[in-house]
């Protein structure tokens, strides 16, 4: 059973891998796969919220 940090360590990895795509997206104009990245990277952004993590240094999309 993973530990409380390593279920954040995950998340935030995940979160970095998102914001990447989803700025690679935009700059593409891929808006469909924008649009469900941005599903994604909302519901690791709550996830890491509620752990207790401050995004406003990692958070580069900004939504």
């Amino acid at each position: 059973m993973p530990t409380g940090i390593e279920v954040t360590k995950a998340a935030l990895d995940d979160f970095k891998k998102i914001q990447e795509y989803m700025l690679l997206a935009r700059k593409e104009n891929a808006t469909e796969t924008y649009a469900k990245l941005k599903d994604e990277y909302l519901t690791i952004k709550a996830l890491l919220h509620v752990s207790g993590v401050n995004l406003v240094d990692i958070d580069k999309i900004k939504e």
